[in-house]
């Protein structure tokens, strides 16, 4: 895909959008389908390259998947069915694939190493590596573990009590997978609530997990008997077009079928803050995640700060809230935010040198960033710099600009969301 030319200065956005599979559910689903005794099936499974990433990893140690448009099929052997594989375990460019692969591997009697593209070869691993390692996994890699390639010889496992130096739902998950294989209790402590997405789905599968305010135990010697898992709609992808439908002139979008999982609709109480015309419709039926349908409305707009607590509930999200803050009247501030760092850019630089070039006042902080609105969002030439969210955030901003916009490494977008432009372009009116 590479260089596109965006559609800019929309009139209209309306029409309704099935949003393509959780991203984190997906991952999520084929790790525990192949840690299972059984055939698991999973239905609205995200085929982005991040997901696809994990299936490829996973049959790499032996586990049999098949795909059929977007329902995968597990053939799960349990945790003593994944045997060593005779290949380097590519991640791509997820870290959720590689954080949380090496939880399963910490308490595996083999060795394998992990590598991934240029991204994840920036980002930190200590977080995963020191936990693991406390619990008796043998991991190495460059600078002492903090970057890829890892290399993980797994065995017996010790249980612990863990305090998380940062919230993150990938460094939990990772120590809840290796717990679930310890001798004995594991008990973690977070600094701020993250996405209970693998708490939910030790007992989808029929394992025991118990979480109480910032604390998640979990005993070790389970094991997990094979489910059905239907996906979500991703509301990290539906982010966008509810951005979009709120800053475009006479829109009304639906978007069906969203999680709306309470550790991660932070983006939405955010949104409603600003004074977003939002309706939520929720699903009744039984899931394991709650679903729902929801409406956006083109939207007068008011400044805010988002900080603290709010952040884990949507750190995926703040490059389209910055966004959204540019067309929001008066001042918003990003803080406590520093987790925007590591992602697969630096995201607060990314963000702030990107939407500037399009004319938005905007200005970085260490933490952060604070934007002016309104906003008048112009012609320019910009770039995703292989960050699938940086990139579907200039893709509606664009939307608002007066004049061309030319984006750079498009096809970073397909990481998570393959389908996006078909989908926007079935919006425009």
């Amino acid at each position: 895909m590479g260089q596109v030319q965006l559609h800019t200065n929309a009139t209209s956005l309306s029409g309704e959008i099935n949003i393509p599979g959780d991203k984190s559910i997906s991952h999520r689903a084929v790790m525990f389908g192949a840690i299972a005794n059984g055939t698991t099936t999973v239905t609205n499974f995200l085929l982005g390259d991040d997901c696809l990433s994990t299936i490829s990893c996973f049959r790499k140690l032996g586990v049999v998947i098949e795909q059929d448009v977007n329902t995968v099929t597990i053939y799960g052997k349990g945790l003593e069915g994944l045997t060593e594989s005779s290949d380097i375990l590519d991640v791509g460019n997820s870290g959720t694939t590689i954080r949380l692969l090496m939880g399963i591997l910490a308490g595996r009697p083999f060795h394998n190493v992990l590598v991934g593209d240029h991204s994840i070869g920036r980002r930190p691993m200590t977080r995963v590596v020191k936990p693991l390692s406390l619990m008796g996994a043998k991991i190495d890699g460059k600078k002492q573990g903090e970057f890829t390639p890892i290399s993980i010889r797994g065995g017996e496992l010790t249980a612990m009590e863990y305090t998380l130096p940062v919230a993150s739902a990938q460094v939990k998950s990772s120590i809840l997978f290796a717990g679930l294989q310890a001798d004995g209790t594991t008990t973690i402590h977070e600094p701020a609530k993250t996405r209970d997405h693998t708490e939910r789905m030790i007992r989808q599968f029929g394992g025991k997990v118990e979480s109480e305010g910032l604390t998640v135990t979990i005993n070790g010697g389970q094991s997990l008997t094979a489910s059905h898992v239907n996906v979500p709609g991703d509301i990290s992808s539906a982010a966008f077009f509810l951005v979009a439908g709120a800053i475009v002139p006479n829109s009304k979008i639906l978007l069906k079928n969203v999680g709306l999982n309470p550790t991660r609709t932070g983006i939405i109480d955010v949104m409603k803050a600003m004074g977003a015309d939002i309706t939520i419709v929720p699903n009744d039926s039984e899931q394991f995640e709650p679903t729902g349908d929801i409406i956006i409305k083109t939207s007068e707009l008011v400044g805010t700060t988002i900080e603290g607590d709010m952040i884990p509930r949507l750190i995926d999200e703040i490059p389209i809230l910055a966004l959204l803050a540019t067309q929001a009247n008066g001042k918003t501030v990003i803080k406590d935010a520093h987790e925007l760092k590591v992602k697969e850019t630096n995201r607060i630089d990314t963000v702030v040198n990107e939407l500037s070039k399009l004319g938005a006042s905007i200005e970085a902080t260490e933490d952060g960033m604070v934007i002016c609105g309104k906003s008048t969002l112009n012609s320019g030439e910009v770039s995703s710099h292989g960050d699938h969210r940086i990139g579907m955030m200039l893709a509606v901003a664009a939307l608002i600009t007066k004049g061309e916009v030319i984006l750079e490494d498009a096809e970073a977008i397909s990481v998570s969301y393959p389908q996006f432009f078909q989908d926007l372009n079935n919006l425009l009116r």
